[in-house]
């Protein structure tokens, strides 16, 4: 869910004005307590997909100070106790076979410039030890993950060209079904799973280091990673299915459990979207309608009056909003099914525009959700593990079947 075109990122511009206005007619969030503010700072907290790459390319702001913009800037993280979020390398769909791999390249070096902009600040992190030894420098790490395998282009040695870039975990597919995967929002499974090069390509991740994120693809291709992977997988921004019946993109009980098995790592993603069913509902009647809207004004429409019609309709028909309890219930339900090991966060700040939950609005607010984990009677022991503990015994996993193959 993220902006793939001019029109778009101003619809979605306005809706957040809309939101906003919103929002602040609702009650204030009750404040976490010091308890849940002193875990987020004692353990670290790795969120598997942040968007900052793709939108400082869309809107450039220097994250390293406070921003007016986004979820993410270096104040906010340090307060929400953010010590290693995934930069997303987000390559659109509309980008297989037309610039790819070199919008990738770009985006990247986004990051670095982070790095090289504020090295007090910031580090790139290519290993666990780096993730884990930044946190104890008090740096926030940056590790690197490519949203759409896109960007390989069909070459291997395009797959180690981003490795030794950084490049740590790979989603396979994003929007449409590409020359890996087929994607979960397609209804074209050109694959019927991966395919060919996809299959080699998995190979090649298990034998680099890279860890292989199964969040967007189809749930054949979800079952046909796990046969081929010798590694550990991710699903870096994806939630269960059970909450949002008929919604492909999130994980299945069955899935979650095959993924468990192959001592994987289901990370939260907190857009509304993903996380109610009635959010779910209002996207895709909003969608409808406003297709249906521009297909009324043919040649006389405008982006103006894309707008006034988004406007028009959220005021109408507010959206729902998800709340922090409804992500907990995400985490209670994957922890009851397969146990508390598998289970992170990744959050998709700056990639889901403004449907994050009550709370949860931007990286300032990790020990709100902690709060609500000590509310429902979650252990910090448990909690350290969702926080940042089970990705990086992934992570770990992932490196020592690389250095032994």
């Amino acid at each position: 869910m993220k902006p793939t075109s001019h029109l778009i990122k101003n619809l979605r511009n306005s809706l957040l004005a809309t939101t906003l206005a919103t929002c602040a007619t609702l009650p204030a969030q009750a404040a976490p307590s010091q308890k849940a503010i002193d875990i987020a700072h004692k353990y670290p907290i790795v969120d598997g997909h942040i968007d900052v790459p793709y939108r400082m390319q869309r809107h450039w702001e220097d994250v390293t100070q406070a921003t007016e913009r986004g979820d993410f800037d270096y104040p906010r993280a340090k307060q929400g106790g953010l010590d290693a979020p995934f930069m997303s390398i987000y390559i659109p769909a509309v980008k297989e076979a037309d610039g790819a791999k070199e919008l990738a390249d770009v985006l990247i070096d986004q990051v670095e410039a982070i790095v090289y902009r504020a090295p007090d600040k910031f580090t790139i992190a290519r290993t666990a030890a780096d993730i884990r030894d930044s946190f104890k420098a008090g740096k926030i790490a940056l590790p690197l993950g490519m949203e759409n395998g896109a960007a390989i282009e069909g070459d291997l040695k395009n797959l180690k060209h981003f490795y030794d870039r950084g490049i740590r975990y790979i989603t396979l597919a994003h929007s449409k079904s590409n020359h890996i995967s087929d994607s979960s929002y397609d209804k074209a499974k050109i694959w019927k799973g991966l395919s060919p090069f996809g299959a080699d390509m998995v190979r090649e991740m298990n034998r680099l280091g890279i860890m292989i994120d199964i969040s967007h693809v189809s749930d054949s291709a979800f079952y046909e990673v796990l046969e081929l992977t010798e590694a550990p997988v991710i699903a870096s921004h994806s939630s269960l299915r059970h909450f949002t019946p008929g919604l492909e993109r999130n994980v299945g009980d069955k899935m979650l459990k095959a993924l468990a098995k192959n001592d994987g790592v289901i990370m939260i993603n907190f857009g509304s979207f993903f996380v109610t069913e009635t959010a779910m509902r209002w996207g895709n009647e909003f969608n409808a309608a406003r297709t249906a809207f521009e297909k009324l004004q043919g040649d006389k429409l405008t982006p103006e009056a894309s707008l006034a019609f988004a406007k028009s309709y959220r005021e109408r028909f507010p959206y729902p909003f998800a709340s922090i309890s409804d992500v907990v219930d995400h985490i209670d339900r994957a922890r009851k099914l397969v146990g508390i090991d598998h289970i992170g966060l990744g959050s998709d700040y700056d990639g889901v525009g403004d449907s994050l939950p009550e709370g949860l609005k931007d990286v300032s607010t990790y020990p709100a959700l902690i709060e609500a984990l000590l509310d429902r009677g979650y252990r910090e022991k448990d909690i350290a593990k969702i926080l940042g503990g089970n990705v990086l015994r992934v992570m770990e996993a992932v490196e020592s079947y690389a250095a032994k193959h």
